[in-house]
């Protein structure tokens, strides 16, 4: 059993898919994790899956630390109540927003109060398309962003163990203002999820033999079009002030677009659309790679691979064997022949050998 850095008990409030798996990963610690949740059936499935133990209302807890795994709309509430509730507790929050909460609370508690020390806003940055606590991963969180955005009233005892908590996670922790966070994940998260929301609603009425021709062009990016309506009706609404100043921009250029391909055949007309898609280089080149580093230090190549069982992982294996590394892999299917397609992210100076290498075992690479 690893070493931990939180001492627990650990009360969670709220079995969902994060609130549960967080229960997992600390009760794989060793800690003593409380679970509490409004919906009996969730607190349940939770408790069952090894999240923790029941809330005892008769118990006289006295948690080291309170996650506050609840909506967004209602998590300034619980958070002003769990900071009542256990005064020697420090109370963190995990949802996609942080402004709204934070205001919220003040008003609750009042700006100047004692209890806003004990305080820490945390957005944990990792999810599935599953929802609830059947979906829940003790290593949900391993790797990935946690962003801890501590206010002025946050001590630095609170400071620590909220940053104690991402780390026995297994998280990357990030620090910024709550403001810093807002503006980030407008951009990051909230926008690309309308985006993908918008492109989707294009397709609901689409003939089935159209859609026959889709490739992982559009799956990635209607992937997170399945997100839960509720929850993202909740994130939108409290981050709308800054989401809004980057969806008129994309609008700027929307109708920049429009006017452009409404006289495609125009002077400058192909420049412009060049030049559109130029930009959109540029921006995708600057979303960091593998491990935090140059998204483009990487090269691809695709090998066909039989539809059948095991293919995928003899073909991984024989890479191993050759001693190269994959950095990263994509998986499509030929819409006519039973063939999926592999494609294998390496190191550019691995390239050339690898494919050599797989053409004489055998496999057809497609460069």
């Amino acid at each position: 059993m690893n070493p931990t850095h939180l001492l627990g008990p650990v009360l969670v409030l709220g079995s969902g898919l994060l609130g549960a798996s967080i229960g997992l990963g600390l009760r794989a610690h060793g800690i003593d994790v409380v679970v509490s949740d409004p919906s009996p059936s969730a607190q349940a499935v939770a408790i069952d899956i090894g999240a923790g133990r029941a809330f005892d209302v008769s118990e006289d807890l006295a948690p080291e630390l309170v996650v506050v795994a609840a909506p967004p709309d209602v998590s300034a509430a619980v958070v002003a109540g769990a900071l009542k509730t256990y005064p020697d507790a420090v109370v963190v929050d995990i949802a996609s927003v942080k402004v709204a909460i934070a205001t919220e609370l003040e008003t609750i508690l009042g700006a100047d109060s004692e209890l806003l020390a004990r305080y820490v806003g945390t957005h944990p940055m990792a999810g599935r398309e599953r929802s609830g606590p059947v979906a829940a991963r003790g290593e949900l969180f391993n790797s990935m962003p946690w962003v801890l955005c501590a206010s002025e009233s946050s001590s630095k005892h609170a400071v620590k163990v909220a940053h104690s908590l991402a780390i026995d996670m297994n998280a990357v922790v990030f620090r910024f203002s709550p403001e810093e966070h807002d503006s980030a994940v407008a951009l990051v998260s909230h926008l690309p999820q309308v985006m993908s929301s918008l492109v989707a609603s294009r397709l609901a009425e689409t003939p089935a033999h159209a859609l026959s021709l889709a490739g992982n062009g559009l799956r990635d990016v209607t992937r997170i079009a399945a997100s839960d309506p509720t929850l993202w009706v909740q994130i939108l609404g409290a981050n709308a002030p800054r989401l809004l100043e980057i969806v008129q921009g994309v609008r700027t250029d929307l109708d920049r677009l429009i006017t452009t391909l409404s006289a495609p055949t125009a002077p400058g007309a192909r420049l412009d659309l060049a030049q559109l898609m130029a930009e959109g280089n540029a921006g995708q080149s600057r979303i960091p790679g593998k491990h935090g580093g140059p998204a483009q230090q990487y090269t691809w190549l695709t090998v066909l691979v039989d539809d059948k069982p095991g293919q995928i992982a003899k073909l991984l294996t024989e890479i191993g064997a050759i001693g190269v590394n994959v950095e990263d892999l994509r998986l499509d299917h030929s819409a006519g022949l039973q063939v999926g397609m592999v494609e294998l992210s390496v190191l550019p100076a691995k390239r050339v050998g690898l494919v050599e290498d797989l053409t004489e075992r055998g496999w057809k690479v497609i460069l």
